[in-house]
C-alpha cells in the first residue's frame, strides 16, 4: 500500500541537483550523524524550513544559546555547510533533519509544541503555472498553526513581491493566526542578511517580511 508521502498534494521542496564542495562533503559525512536528529531537548524550539547554506541559521542560534533550533533541508551542500558552521562555532543548540518538512511536521512534531517557524526566501515559483508548488499556502499554513504554541509565530521573508502578496493572503486566511503588524512586518533586526538576500537587493528586488502570531487558547 502506498504511503501518505506519495499521495500528498504538497511538499516542502523540489529536489534539485547541487554540487558539494570537498568541505561540505566532509562535514556531511562526518558530522551529520552527530547533529541530524530530532530537536527534542527541553526548552523553546524554533524550526527553520529550508535553511539554504545555513549561515543565518548558525548566527541566530549562536546569539540565542537558550533556544533549540531545528533546521529542515533537502539539499546536501547546504546541510554540509551548516554542519561546518556548527562545528566551527561550537554550537550545541542546532539539530538538522534531512527530508521533507511537511512529512516531518505531520508525523514527528506534536501540536502546540513549536515556539516559531522561520521561512527565509522560499522558492517563489514565479511562473503562474507553478504557483501551486509554493510552500506558503493553505492547508500547509494550517499545519504550521496547529504545531505552534499559543503566542508562537510564523516569520517569513521573501524578495518576490508577488509571493509576498500571495503569502499575506494565505496566512491572513489561516485560522488561529493573526498579523502582528496589520500588513508587512517591519524588518527584524535580529535576522542576519543572507547572501541570497544581498544578491536579490542588487537586482532591485524588494524584500518583504511577514510576521504572524498564533492567538492564545
Amino acid at each position: 500500500m502506498e504511503s501518505e508521502f506519495f499521495n500528498r498534494s504538497i511538499r516542502s521542496f523540489v529536489l534539485r541537483s547541487g554540487r558539494m564542495s570537498r568541505a561540505q562533503r566532509r562535514s556531511y559525512e562526518t558530522l551529520f550523524p552527530l547533529y541530524a536528529r530530532k530537536g527534542d531537548e527541553a526548552g523553546p524550539l524554533v524550526i527553520e524550513i529550508g535553511f539554504g547554506m545555513g549561515i543565518a541559521t548558525a548566527c541566530i542560534a549562536e546569539q540565542n544559546p537558550g533556544i533549540n533550533y531545528l533546521g529542515i533541508e533537502v539539499h546536501r551542500p547546504g546541510i554540509g555547510r551548516l554542519l561546518w558552521e556548527i562545528e566551527k562555532r561550537g554550537l550545541k543548540n542546532i539539530r538538522i533533519i534531512e527530508g521533507d518538512a511537511v512529512e516531518f511536521l505531520e508525523q514527528k512534531i506534536q501540536d502546540n509544541s513549536v515556539t516559531a517557524f522561520h521561512i527565509f526566501f522560499p522558492d517563489p515559483w514565479p511562473k503562474k503555472r507553478h504557483h501551486k508548488r509554493r510552500l506558503i499556502k493553505r492547508p500547509f499554513t494550517d499545519l504550521l498553526a496547529a504545531k505552534l504554541i499559543p503566542g508562537g509565530y510564523v516569520y517569513m521573508v521573501t524578495d518576490w513581491v508577488d509571493y509576498a502578496e500571495w503569502a499575506l493572503r494565505e496566512l491572513s486566511a489561516t485560522p488561529g493566526l493573526a498579523n502582528k503588524y496589520g500588513g508587512y512586518a517591519v524588518p527584524q533586526n535580529w535576522r542576519p542578511q543572507t547572501e541570497f538576500e544581498r544578491k536579490g537587493i542588487k537586482q532591485n528586488h524588494e524584500v518583504r517580511e511577514l510576521f504572524f502570531v498564533k492567538s492564545g487558547e
